[in-house]
């Protein structure tokens, strides 16, 4: 059974977070027509060795042209063309960086075995859809508790509609017992006075059972909204909200958890609700027009019932519209937020309920537009298609959605804006502003989203700067249309701080930073943790800043160490003082792999210990580079490393891993 059937019986939970993995630089579509070969490749192999990148990559063309053979036999024309476009955007985007395919489809594969195990573990794998028991399994008892709110509330809809229906036969009952009587008064018939009176007095009896079962829909249909109100008010301040904050997580490298099925469900049954509560108050005016007196009580409150239905229903349309994917470079998948100018980037919008068709008699259609929020100097634009219509054939799971894949920012130069840096002035010396999508509907209060802040750079070398301040606001801020922020930014906590970094690493590998490493970057960062541009400009004396270092050591693991990362041989983050303590009590030849302080664009070193008659002697070498990396493995670095011994015999000095593991168990696998 391969891993991509299995993720197919899982719940709806866990398929929104496959779903989160998958965009344009590797479409879920290619992962399902070539599931059972992509998972017998080593992908990971392949993210470290060009050659076996390169080669993978020419079969997955193979394979690709294998399946559109079998669409052509078919006749299947929609997906050949798919298949087609499918092979020219990987041509496009890999031909040159066969790796960065192979990274991508690594990171994929991994996400989803951990998806597996995590619905694995808390017993949330559904083989049977549809099961209200099931669906609750494994939820927090916050959202069991807010499931169960929901549920009752559509319950108490159906209590109503039936109630209503009662009171509907009992008004036709008294109508006709009204008429009746009304026309043996006025025939000449035998009837008695005593007769008559007893008819009356029965349909008095009947009028106030009337009343009374008036007056109790109308209870329990206040009854009702008041306790829609209140489930309401929970998932748009406390679910929705909560939502945000994993996606704002998830944005800066946090647990990839921002699933919107179950808010979705729970929008849906609301909405749903209050669609019916509409149709009910509109039975209760009918009935009023065929009978009413004074005091109705559905004329007495039926505006009221009207105007709460109404702003429940606006409340609920206006907070169901939302970014689902935050805007995003392509190119640089994990860096979102962050856009180039002249790059194409992409953002996906969706309602997180969809419209039950029972509820309209007309297609919906929605037109978005982005507009920009700036503090000042609008001088740029985005190109490429910012109108689209919203429909449930661009979702995979019958939301309303649409995606814009190809806008791009263009810079409108004009004399004094410009620094020597290439930045525009405007917050920060970058550009700072929110997209926002505008929703308009013929049938519906007009709806807007926007956009977490993003930051507009003009060159690549200003990525880890832009990245800082995406991470920095994430971390501090919930309030997308909080710009003056980045004016005056407050300092953070360490505490906060050290998972962000922690999360930097773990979501391009499958280590994050361990006690030991986070203390040491603590440490050189304690009394100066604030915003990038108030943050010192030179770290250890050197010319370059702390969030330049750590993407290049990031794009070092990345490219050239991922597997001896993964593995633990990489101690990393350590100062001097702690690596000599360390070593000086080991046996002759031991030796740690640190990343260099001395570099910006990431190098690695590696230091030894030697045996003399005083104390230990502790030698280094020169950091190795991406430059070097690429010409020779590390691992191949350290088995061929010599120095001059006695008699100027060339040895290698390099015997343990640290603390005790021999050098060729801990890299003879990664041997040329």
């Amino acid at each position: 059974m391969t891993q991509w059937y299995q993720l197919q019986q899982l719940d709806s939970k866990h398929l929104e977070q496959v779903h989160q993995l998958y965009d344009d630089s590797f479409p879920m579509e290619i992962r399902q027509y070539l599931a059972q070969w992509l998972e017998n490749q080593d992908w990971e192999h392949a993210a470290n060795n060009v050659s076996f990148a390169t080669l993978l990559f020419h079969d997955l063309l193979s394979q690709l042209d294998d399946q559109f053979s079998r669409f052509l036999i078919e006749n299947n024309f929609l997906l050949q063309h798919n298949i087609r476009k499918s092979k020219r955007n990987l041509q496009d985007n890999f031909q040159e960086d066969p790796i960065h395919m192979a990274m991508i489809i690594h990171n994929c594969l991994k996400e989803e075995r951990k998806i597996l195990n995590s619905a694995q573990a808390s017993n949330e794998v559904t083989m049977e859809v549809g099961s209200v028991q099931n669906t609750a399994t494994g939820m927090p008892d916050k959202q069991k508790e807010l499931d169960a709110k929901v549920r009752a509330v559509k319950s108490s809809v159906t209590d109503v509609e039936q109630d209503i229906k009662t009171l509907e036969d009992m008004q036709d009952e008294y109508d006709f017992k009204c008429k009746t009587l009304q026309n043996r008064e006025h025939e000449s018939s035998n009837m008695s006075q005593e007769e008559y009176k007893k008819e009356q007095l029965n349909l008095q009896h009947m009028f106030l059972s009337l009343d009374s079962k008036r007056k109790e829909v109308v209870n329990k249909i206040v009854q009702l909204l008041h306790s829609t109100e209140h489930t309401q008010a929970a998932l748009i301040n406390d679910e929705l909200v909560e939502w945000k904050h994993r996606q704002q997580t998830a944005c800066i490298g946090g647990p990839p958890n921002a699933c919107l099925d179950q808010l979705q469900n729970w929008f849906t049954i609301v909405a749903e609700s209050l669609q019916q509560v509409r149709q009910q108050l509109k039975k209760l005016e009918e009935l009023e027009q065929k009978f009413t007196y004074e005091p109705d009580p559905i004329t007495k409150n039926k505006q009221f019932l009207q105007d709460l239905t109404h702003k429940l229903f606006q409340q609920l349309i206006q907070s169901s519209f939302v970014v689902e994917r935050q805007p995003c470079m392509p190119t640089h998948p994990q860096r979102p937020l962050v856009l180039k100018t002249g790059v194409q980037f992409t953002v996906k919008l969706r309602y997180v309920f969809p419209f039950p068709c029972s509820c309209f008699v007309v297609r919906l259609s929605y037109l978005i537009t982005f507009s920009l929020s700036l503090c000042r100097f609008r001088k740029f634009n985005i190109l490429g298609t910012n109108t689209k219509v919203m429909n449930m054939e661009e979702s995979t799971n019958g939301s309303l959605a649409a995606e814009f894949r190809h806008l791009v920012w263009v810079k409108i130069m004009q004399a004094g804006n410009y620094n020597r840096n290439g930045f525009l002035w405007i917050i920060s010396r970058r550009i700072v502003a929110t997209v926002q999508g505008n929703l308009t509907c013929f049938l519906l209060c007009p709806s807007q989203t926007t956009s977490l802040p993003i930051v507009v750079i003009s060159n690549v070398s200003q990525l880890p700067s832009g990245w800082a301040s995406i991470l920095w606001f994430n971390m501090l801020s919930t309030d997308p249309k909080n710009l003056s922020f980045f004016l005056n930014p407050p300092c953070a906590k360490w505490s906060k701080l050290s998972d962000v970094l922690s999360w930097q690493f773990s979501s391009v590998t499958k280590r994050g930073l361990n006690a030991d490493q986070l203390s040491m970057l603590g440490e050189k960062l304690l009394g100066k943790v604030c915003f990038p541009h108030r943050w010192p400009e030179n770290i250890n004396d050197k010319n370059f800043p702390f969030w330049l270092w750590i993407e290049g050591i990031l794009e070092l693991i990345k490219k050239h160490l991922l597997c001896l990362w993964n593995d633990g041989c990489i101690v990393g983050f350590i100062s001097k003082e702690r690596e000599r303590a360390l070593l000086k009590d080991q046996s002759p030849g031991t030796f740690l792999l640190r990343f260099s302080e001395s570099s910006r664009e990431g190098a690695i070193t590696f230091t030894w210990v030697e045996e003399s008659q005083n104390e230990p002697q502790f030698h280094s070498v020169e950091p190795y580079t991406k430059k070097e990396l690429s010409a020779v493995t590390f691992p191949d670095i350290i088995r061929n490393y010599k120095v001059m011994a006695a008699e100027n015999i060339p040895e290698n000095p390099l015997r343990f891993l640290y603390p005790n593991i021999p050098k060729d168990n801990a890299f003879g696998k990664y041997y040329s």
